[in-house]
């Protein structure tokens, strides 16, 4: 655990999706106005994710689907994926959701050099046509959980089963194919940056 600024930053290592999404509904719930924001980077065993709205569709493997309570459609979890959960007391911080999704998103920007593109829309980061980061958050009472994956280093194969984030035929990508090394401590670092804007 580390503090930057009046934020923490916790490295949870590779950890069941399941127990830790627990976790971050009961940070949410327990937290008081004077509770310090906190990012968890994790990386998940291969998991889908389905979000409140969303239908659970089909998938012909055997990785596990779990319907959660954040926005969006469906998306897949895995080893070479950074996780970055922003619990963030926005009220406090005077953001609204929809700069919030923006920030994020910018922080994906900003490792990128240059070379991804927000989609009207759909949020979420895309290079060239293809999605290398999804969003999807839940605020309650003004504070935010979930936030967004990035694709560094994996097996993209388990997207090839599902339409990723409900588009069919969505291509996805990761940093290693566009040659940018990326750690799970800079991701955290570039969303840190944006916050404290």
């Amino acid at each position: 655990m580390t503090l930057i600024e009046d934020i923490v930053v916790r490295k949870l290592g590779r950890a069941e999706y399941l127990s830790t999404w627990e976790k971050m509904r009961a940070f949410t719930r327990g937290r008081q106005d004077s509770t310090p924001d906190e990012l968890w980077l994790v990386e998940h065993p291969p998991v889908y994710t389905v979000g409140q709205g969303a239908t659970v569709p089909p998938v012909g493997n055997a990785i596990p689907i779990v319907k959660t309570d954040r926005g969006g459609d469906i998306t897949y979890h895995g080893p070479g994926q950074v996780v970055v959960y922003t619990l963030v007391d926005l009220a406090r911080r005077s953001i609204k959701v929809k700069r919030f999704v923006w920030l994020l998103e910018q922080a994906v920007l900003d490792l990128l050099r240059g070379r991804g593109e927000r989609r009207a829309g759909a949020p979420g980061v895309y290079v060239d046509g293809a999605k290398i980061a999804a969003l999807g958050i839940r605020v309650v009472r003004g504070r935010a959980y979930h936030g967004l994956a990035l694709n560094v280093d994996m097996d993209l194969s388990p997207f090839h089963a599902i339409d990723p984030c409900g588009y069919p035929g969505l291509r996805v990508t990761q940093m290693r194919e566009l040659g940018l090394p990326v750690t799970a401590d800079q991701v955290a670092q570039s969303v840190i940056r944006n916050l404290d804007a």
